[in-house]
C-alpha cells in the first residue's frame, strides 16, 4: 500500500521546516555581521508569519477536521468493527488553537531574539535554525493522534532548546542551565517511553482513538491475552492490569517533567534564570503550551477510560504546584527567577480544570477531540449511555478542557509581555533583581506601564481584567466538576500571588535615584514585541469573548 499525504494539512509545519533549512543556508553563504544578522532574523520572522497565515486559512475554511498520514483498518489493530483509518496527524480546531498560540508567541519570540543577537557572540543561523526547529515540533504536537508522533514531536520541541540555552558560549551560568535542561529532558524522556511501551503492549496499537477503545473496555486488550480471559476479568470486576496503572503515571510524569510541575519542577528557576531571556520566554510559553497539549490528548483523547486513575492525581499535583510556585516566588529577588516560579504556579491553575473531568464524563470524552477512527467509539459510547445525557457530558467535559486552553492562551499574552520588558532591562543591569526596577516609571514610562499592566493581569487585578476572566473561568469549571476543596486552595494561592506581583508593580512606581542610563531606545524589535503581547493581552481584557468562544470551539474540535 502507498500511503497518500495532504500537503495541505501539514502546511504550517512543512513551511517552518523549509524556513529553518533556508535560514541555515544563508548563513553558510553570507558573510557574518549586523546586516546577516537582521536578515536572518527577518527571513525567520517570515516564515513564522505564513505559517500563522496557514493557520488562519486553515480556520476560516472551516471544513473540519482534516487528517493525513492514515492507515486502513487492515493494517492497524485494536480497531473496532466498521471503524474509520486511524490517523497520525489531524488538524482540527483542537489543533489549530495550539498552532495559532505558538505562533503568534513564536513572532513575539523571534522579535526579542533579534534584540538579543543584536550585540553579536551568538551564531545566529544556529539560534533561528533551532527556534524554527522547536516551533515544528510545538505545531506538530497538538495534531499528533498516535503515541510515536506525540513523542517524536515533543522531544522536537525539547532538543533544540537545551542546544539554544547553551548558545551563550563562555558564561558559565548559561552552560550549567543547559546541562541541568539537558538532564531533565534525557530522564523525562526515557521514563515517558517506558511507560508508553506498556500501554502499547496492552492495548497492541499506538493510536489515541483506539487506546480509549482498549483502555475503556469496548474492545479487545491483546496485551492481557485471549479475549475470552480479558472478556473474564472484566465480568470478574477485576478490570484492567495494574500495569495499565504504571503507564499511565509514568507518561503523566513525563509531561510532567515538560511542564515543570510539583515535584518535577526543580530544574525550572536556574534554567530560566541561566538561559537567554528569550529561551526562558520560549520555556514559559511555547514549550508550556506544547506538554498541556499533549498531555490534553494522553489524558482526555487516549485515556478516558482510566480518568477516576488520574483524575485525583491531577487535582493533587495542580494543588501543588500552584502552592509550591506561588510560595517560592514571594522569596525571589530576581525578575527572571520571580517569573519562572510564577509560570510553575499558572501551570497548577491550567491543570486544575483538567482535574474535574472524572466527575464531567471523562468516559466520553474521545468524541471531544478526535477524529476518525475515534468518531466511531465515541458514537457507539453514546448510543449505550443515551444520545441526550452523552452529549450533555461531552460537552463538560470540553468546557473543562477549555477553560484550560483558555487560560493557557490569556497567559501566554501576559507572560511574553512581562519577559519582554524584562529583556529591555536585562541590557541595562548586571543582575536584573526587582531592586532594579524601582522607579522604572520616571526613566521609561513606556516600559513600565507594559510591565505594570501585564504583572496586573497576572495578578487578576483591575485593568487587568483578562487574567481575571481565565481565573474565573478556571473557577467555575472547578466548582461545576464538584471539586470545592480545589477550587478553595486556588482561591488562597490567588490572594498569595497577589503580593508579589503588586509588590514588583509599586516598585515600578516608587522614586529612586537617578540611574546611570535607562533603557535603550535603539531597540525597535524588543518594543515591537513589546507591543504585540500588551495589546492582545489587552485585547483579551476588552472582549475575552472571542478567546473563551476560540478555546470553547477548540476543545469541541
Amino acid at each position: 500500500m502507498i500511503q497518500q499525504i495532504d500537503y495541505s494539512v501539514i502546511a504550517v509545519p512543512l513551511v517552518l521546516a523549509l524556513v529553518a533549512g533556508l535560514v541555515l543556508m544563508l548563513d553558510a553563504f553570507l558573510p557574518s555581521g549586523g546586516r546577516t544578522r537582521t536578515g536572518l532574523g527577518l527571513v525567520s520572522l517570515a516564515g513564522v508569519v505564513v505559517a500563522l497565515g496557514f493557520v488562519v486559512a486553515q480556520a476560516v475554511r472551516g471544513d473540519g477536521a482534516r487528517a493525513t498520514f492514515c492507515v486502513p483498518d487492515s493494517l492497524a489493530t485494536a480497531a473496532g468493527p466498521g471503524s474509520e483509518p486511524a490517523c497520525s496527524f489531524v488538524v482540527d480546531r483542537f489543533t489549530l488553537i495550539f498552532a495559532g498560540l505558538v505562533l503568534v508567541a513564536g513572532v513575539v519570540v523571534v522579535l526579542m531574539s533579534m534584540t538579543q543577537l543584536a550585540g553579536g557572540g551568538i551564531p545566529a543561523g544556529e539560534w533561528y535554525f533551532l527556534l524554527l526547529c522547536t516551533l515544528v515540533g510545538a505545531v506538530s504536537l497538538p495534531a499528533s493522534r498516535d503515541l510515536i508522533m506525540l513523542v517524536v514531536a515533543l522531544e522536537l520541541v525539547s532538543l533544540p532548546v537545551f542546544a539554544l540555552t547553551a548558545l551563550k558560549r563562555y558564561d558559565g551560568r548559561s552552560s550549567e542551565a543547559a546541562v541541568k535542561l539537558f538532564l531533565v529532558s534525557v530522564v523525562s524522556t526515557a521514563v515517558m517511553l517506558f511507560g508508553v511501551s506498556l500501554l502499547y503492549g496492552i492495548a497492541g496499537t499506538v493510536y489515541l482513538s483506539r487506546l480509549a477503545s482498549v483502555f475503556s473496555g469496548k474492545a479487545p486488550a491483546p496485551g492481557v491475552g485471549a479475549p475470552e480471559t480479558y472478556s473474564s476479568l472484566l465480568a470478574a470486576g477485576h478490570g484492567l492490569p495494574g500495569v495499565v496503572t504504571v503507564g499511565l503515571v509514568l507518561v503523566v510524569a513525563g509531561f510532567a517533567f515538560k511542564i515543570a510541575v510539583v515535584p518535577f519542577h526543580a530544574w525550572a528557576a536556574d534554567v530560566y534564570q541561566g538561559a537567554p531571556i528569550p529561551v526562558a520566554a520560549l520555556l514559559s510559553v511555547i514549550s508550556k503550551a506544547a506538554g498541556f497539549a499533549g498531555l490534553i490528548l494522553v489524558l482526555v483523547t487516549a485515556l478516558p477510560g482510566q480518568a477516576s486513575t488520574w483524575s485525583p492525581i491531577i487535582a493533587v499535583v495542580a494543588a501543588l504546584t500552584m502552592t509550591v510556585g506561588n510560595l517560592l516566588a514571594m522569596r525571589q529577588r530576581s525578575a527572571v527567577r520571580l517569573l519562572a516560579w510564577s509560570s510553575v504556579a499558572q501551570s497548577g491553575y491550567i491543570l486544575a480544570p483538567l482535574a474535574v473531568t472524572a466527575q464531567t464524563g471523562a468516559m466520553t470524552a474521545a468524541s471531544s477531540l478526535t477524529v476518525g477512527a475515534g468518531a466511531a467509539g465515541a458514537a457507539g459510547a453514546a448510543g449505550a449511555a443515551g444520545a441526550a445525557g452523552a452529549a450533555g457530558t461531552a460537552g463538560d467535559v470540553a468546557g473543562a478542557v477549555g477553560a484550560s486552553v483558555a487560560y493557557l492562551v490569556i497567559y501566554a499574552a501576559m507572560n511574553l509581555g512581562a519577559f519582554a520588558v524584562v529583556m529591555l532591562m536585562s541590557r541595562t543591569t548586571a543582575r536584573n533583581e526587582l531592586d532594579d526596577y524601582r522607579g522604572l516609571a520616571f526613566r521609561s514610562p513606556v516600559a513600565a506601564i507594559a510591565l505594570a499592566f501585564c504583572l496586573i493581569c497576572l495578578a487578576g487585578l483591575p485593568p487587568g481584567l483578562a487574567g481575571l476572566f481565565a481565573k474565573v473561568v478556571v473557577f467555575r469549571e472547578i466548582i461545576e466538576g464538584g471539586a470545592g476543596w480545589l477550587a478553595v486552595v486556588m482561591a488562597v494561592n490567588t490572594v498569595i500571588g497577589l503580593y508579589y506581583y503588586v509588590v514588583w508593580t509599586a516598585r515600578l512606581f516608587t522614586p529612586a535615584e537617578p540611574a546611570p542610563s535607562g533603557v535603550r531606545r535603539a531597540l525597535p524589535a524588543a518594543w515591537v514585541a513589546v507591543g504585540i503581547a500588551v495589546v492582545v493581552a489587552l485585547l483579551f481584557s476588552v472582549a475575552p469573548q472571542l478567546v473563551l468562544g476560540m478555546t470553547s470551539l477548540s476543545a469541541s474540535g
